[in-house]
């Protein structure tokens, strides 16, 4: 069944374009008259903001999966520089599972986020079948204060040596995450909630943001393995750069 769609923030450009099509060459026109030929002829094939509308929507997804094609080809040359790949890769801050594996594999994610929660029991039986892969977890909130303070708390539980995957499994089974519950995990571990929020955390933040913008991983989940960058729920492709990395 087909949905209707958001014409208002359109209709103007639609307006015009429709005015140029029944002007054809020569001046323009301003009068009233015109105007009330271009309105009655909407009105009366109303199917043609539909279809301006359909393609306009094609256009916009062409022109952002574009954007993010040519970021995470940007991403990929700035994998070659060894400062990028140590902040990926060896960041003392982060915590990282299977510490002694031979493959690394970096995700950026946040607790809140609908399709890192989806890929949360796959990363947790990678981690489980398959020792020889390092596994760097990166905090990077963007839903709002809650995954901030999830955030935070996950950063605050590593420094604290508490069960940091306990908490990464707690907080991405959550329907939803909320403060209380963040704030229940941190009592769990040990640790006082009105502690978590420090300047070298935040900082910790920023840095992951700064190197997520650095390699065009605009949203979450985004899996890095050697010079493959994955962005959203590709399960598959990541382990294909698993096995491919194993290759080499």
């Amino acid at each position: 069944m087909r949905r209707a769609r958001p014409l208002a923030p359109v209709v103007g450009l639609m307006l015009a374009a429709a005015a140029l099509a029944l002007a054809g060459c020569g001046p323009e026109k301003h009068d009233d008259l015109f105007g009330a030929r271009v309105r009655a002829y909407l009105l009366n094939h109303p199917e043609i903001l539909v279809e301006m509308s359909d393609k306009l929507q094609a256009k916009a997804a062409k022109d952002a999966e574009a954007e993010a094609d040519k970021a995470l080809a940007l991403g990929r040359q700035a994998l070659a520089k060894p400062e990028i790949r140590k902040a990926l890769e060896h960041d003392s801050r982060d915590y990282v599972a299977n510490p002694g594996g031979r493959i690394t594999v970096t995700e950026f994610y946040d607790y809140r986020c609908p399709h890192c929660v989806n890929m949360a029991p796959a990363v947790m039986t990678l981690i489980h079948d398959n020792p020889d892969v390092r596994f760097v977890f990166k905090e990077m909130p963007i839903f709002g204060a809650t995954s901030d303070r999830a955030a935070l708390a996950a950063i605050a539980i590593h420094r604290k040596g508490g069960d940091v995957m306990a908490a990464h499994r707690a907080f991405m089974a959550a329907h939803p995450l909320t403060d209380a519950g963040v704030d229940q995990v941190l009592h769990e571990n040990g640790i006082d909630p009105a502690s978590i929020d420090t300047d070298e955390a935040r900082n910790q933040l920023k840095d992951i943001k700064k190197l997520a913008v650095n390699l065009g991983a605009n949203g979450t989940p985004t899996f890095v393995v050697g010079d493959t960058i994955i962005p959203g729920e590709g399960e598959r492709q990541l382990m294909e750069a698993i096995a491919q990395a194993r290759g080499k």
